[in-house]
């Protein structure tokens, strides 16, 4: 367990905002290390010139070793013992829906940063939850018309089983069909999460013959999966569309074997050249002396809406925080964004592109930012999808 205390210890408890945050550290040490850098540097931020009406940010960590058990405990030790007014964090979208289900019975506002599946704000969406993060149907979304101009008719799915990899794979067909009726599904690889036997996948993908691949793993499971894939050639003339994998996070592991031309979303860093961004880059490289990766992005992100949600409610009890959250606006590095008020969905949106090698690094190449406003379904929809009060 660790605690990042933005404020002097002396502190009194009435004097800070404190937020518990629960998250995955010791098994996705790639993403959370900087994701907790991100956290530093918004908290660092938000406590400059007196803080969020006259108080100090004051995060506590706890690690739930992606188990949902363990990620329960932990929110209810925040809430009794170090009374917290907000939760924040979850990597696993199981861990996010069992945080989030656990907010509602407790009536705490949990803002979920990274949990992608779309039950967190439709099916089991409920009042005191909120997500950051483009959600599994906006990151689809953005690739779908990528892979529809591919005009490739039988498709292989791989990707990890549990809910973000289901949910990805019953999204893209769903999409894919609306866009491409003629669109055929030959091969299904569900592998355990961390734990893909990336030789037997690529055997069994090679035998359905596929014309082209839509791919979720991430992690250490994608590495494994690309290198399998490049050891015996099977992506040569193979075209892939793949989610997340475009994000720091795992091309700095896979460098060389950067799987050149995968249609991808991620966060190219190096090639973003707004005003909004390029004062997030100088500000992290000069407090971290290190370039962000994504997960920089969510940390920081997610500790900024907060401090703008306890500013915007003028205190800190339950109500007033979820109240200022619906319909909040707030600047991130990548533009403004909002939280709807309909699903509590924000529109943070994500790059596409390519995937290529430069100077022995995996990049981005062709890159375009992707609203999240754009991708997001109507009212109409949500309201069929979202539990009526």
């Amino acid at each position: 367990m660790a605690c990042l205390a933005m404020t002097p210890a002396a502190h009194a408890q009435s004097d800070e905002i404190r937020i518990g945050e629960i998250n995955s550290y010791k098994i996705f040490p790639a993403f959370l290390e900087p994701y907790k850098n991100g956290m530093v540097l918004a908290a660092e931020q938000a406590n400059q010139d007196g803080g969020i009406n006259g108080r100090k940010i004051r995060i506590i960590t706890r690690d739930d070793a992606g188990n949902q058990g363990n990620a329960i405990k932990e929110a209810q030790a925040l809430i009794t013992r170090d009374k917290v007014h907000a939760l924040t964090g979850g990597f696993l979208s199981n861990i996010g829906l069992a945080l989030a289900d656990f907010a509602a019975h407790r009536k705490v506002f949990y803002l979920a940063s990274e949990p992608l599946t779309d039950k967190l704000v439709w099916a089991d969406g409920n009042d005191y939850t909120f997500r950051l993060r483009a959600s599994t149907y906006m990151q689809v979304a953005m690739l779908v018309p990528e892979a529809a101009k591919l005009n490739k008719k039988r498709w292989a799915l791989v990707y990890p089983n549990y809910e973000y990899g289901q949910s990805a794979v019953e999204t893209f067909k769903t999409l894919l069909k609306q866009a491409q009726p003629d669109v055929q599904f030959v091969a299904d690889q569900a592998t355990p999460l961390n734990k893909v036997d990336a030789g037997s996948v690529i055997q069994a993908l090679g035998e359905a013959k596929p014309d082209a691949i839509f791919n979720v793993l991430f992690g250490p499971d994608i590495t494994k999966f690309a290198r399998a894939g490049a050891t015996r050639k099977f992506f040569e003339d193979m075209p892939v569309v793949s989610l997340l994998t475009g994000e720091p996070e795992y091309l700095d592991t896979l460098g060389t074997d950067t799987p050149e031309g995968w249609i991808v979303t991620g966060y190219p860093w190096q090639f973003i050249d707004t005003p909004e961004h390029k004062a997030f880059l100088d500000a992290y490289q000069k407090r971290f002396n290190d370039y962000p990766r994504l997960g920089s992005i969510v940390g920081y992100m997610a500790i900024k809406s907060l401090a703008e949600g306890f500013r915007k409610a003028g205190a800190t009890d339950t109500d007033a925080i979820r109240k200022a959250f619906a319909g909040l606006e707030v600047m991130s590095p990548f533009g403004p964004i909002s939280y709807r008020k309909q699903d509590h969905q924000s529109t943070l949106g994500a790059y596409v592109g390519k995937l290529g090698i430069k100077d022995g690094k995996g990049i981005m190449t062709d890159i375009r930012y992707v609203d999240g406003a754009t991708v997001q379904p109507d009212d109409a929809q949500v309201g069929k999808m979202r539990p009526q009060k």
